[in-house]
């Protein structure tokens, strides 16, 4: 590497992990795609094992891979080797993850594996080495050189390796049709968890949720919804199937142009019928952006048959941390 500035040495570096990255596409094929269907098919658990640096990745990858569906979890090699290697069953298989594929933790876990007949993909530039060779699937990496200007520290290797481990786990999802719903039953805490929230985790049921007839006057209507602290209530017919929404924005605005002599008017008369509506087993984010979009502040939810099971207020948005 040649001599550089600070910032230009930076951006060096950067090029160099980037272009280890941008190989991997031309390393992807019949292997990668054998990679991923072993693992779809796997019975057992994926392990995740690297030593030192490697190891930081292997652990990363195993979370990834958890957090999508896929059972996994890190097993340090060093302490495989002194009894944790009990942890793996024939069912398993093991992912192992090293640059030179000659690491020494790593090489005397392979007499185990074949041992234990536990299926091995190794993720490492040498596919001769002793990694390479014990393994039953290799994924080149293509490192050559590390963007460390001593060519010592691993960098675009690891990078590539987290790079190789995403790419396996995030084909996996879209292989195991893992669904946005999947993931937040695994993720029920912070903004990510917030965010993919289902309706009906957040909507209005029972007396918070004022349901009215057509025929319903706008002041019985207005006591139901005052009773209820909503901020509007849903039209239903017999079946409690969804005809129309009535909000006191709607009120608002007939008041300034037909005065109180409303009051006693039908409430269908200044509801907003056909309105849009939301099914219980979306995510809070489609409310959201639902709400947002067309500037309302309540919007009915319905079940599979089209009965009105609840109402989505932005407050209830905002108190879940969306809004």
């Amino acid at each position: 590497m040649k001599h550089f500035g600070i910032s230009q040495l930076a951006k060096e570096i950067f090029s160099i992990e980037a272009l280890a990255i941008s190989r991997l596409r031309f390393k992807v094929g019949k292997d990668f795609e054998k990679a991923v269907q072993w693992l779809a098919e796997c019975k057992g658990r994926v392990i995740l094992t690297g030593m030192g640096k490697p190891g930081f990745i292997a652990r990363k990858i195993a979370a990834t891979m958890a957090s999508t569906g896929t059972p996994s979890l890190y097993l340090h090699p060093a302490e495989a080797v002194h009894g944790d290697f009990g942890v793996v069953t024939s069912k398993d298989i093991v992912i192992a993850i090293s640059q030179s594929g000659e690491s020494e933790e790593i090489v005397r876990l392979l007499p185990l594996i074949k041992r234990k007949g536990v299926p091995l993909i190794a993720l490492t530039s040498l596919p001769k080495s002793s990694l390479g060779r014990n393994a039953d699937i290799v994924l080149d990496l293509g490192v050559r050189r590390e963007a460390c200007p001593l060519n010592l520290a691993p960098s675009a290797s690891t990078t590539a390796s987290l790079a190789m481990g995403d790419a396996l786990a995030l084909c996996l999802l879209k292989k195991r049709g893992f669904r946005s719903e999947d993931f937040a039953e695994l993720h029920p805490a912070g903004s990510l968890g917030r965010r993919l929230l289902r309706v009906k985790d957040i909507m209005r049921t029972g007396k918070a949720n004022p349901l009215v007839r057509l025929k319903t006057t706008v002041r019985q209507a207005l006591l139901k919804i005052t009773s209820s602290r909503a901020g509007g209530c849903t039209l239903v017919d017999p079946k409690g199937k969804l005809l129309g929404v009535f909000t006191d924005g709607d009120l608002r605005r007939h008041l300034r142009t037909q005065g109180e002599k409303i009051l006693n008017h039908a409430v269908e008369k200044l509801a907003t019928l056909k309105p849009r509506f939301i099914h219980r087993d979306k995510l809070a984010e489609e409310a959201f952006h639902i709400m947002e979009s067309l500037r309302i502040d309540e919007l009915p939810v319905v079940d599979d048959q089209g009965r009105v099971v609840g109402l989505l207020d932005v407050q209830d948005l905002m108190r879940a941390g969306r809004a």
